[in-house]
């Protein structure tokens, strides 16, 4: 079995879980909406960040040409 499908069944049984015990009105989280609502914005801040810095953004005219020279050398 690939290591990715173990993972991924290991994911969904235990959001299944919790799934489960939030309908039965069970807090299986110790945490409150407000703290999910920070978690997920600094999560989608770190990772904003993260793929802006990665990617190459060319914001000037002679780095937009030598993107597009790469990209037609790299055709080659």
């Amino acid at each position: 079995m690939d290591k990715m499908v173990l993972i991924r069944t290991i994911v969904l049984a235990v959001a299944l879980l919790n799934q489960v015990l939030v309908m039965s009105g069970l807090s299986p989280l110790p945490f409150d909406d407000a703290q999910v609502e920070q978690g997920v914005s600094a999560l989608f801040t770190v990772v904003a960040s993260i793929w802006s810095w990665w990617k190459n953004n060319s914001f000037s005219r002679n780095a937009q040409k030598a993107d597009e020279v790469l990209k037609e050398l790299n055709n080659k």
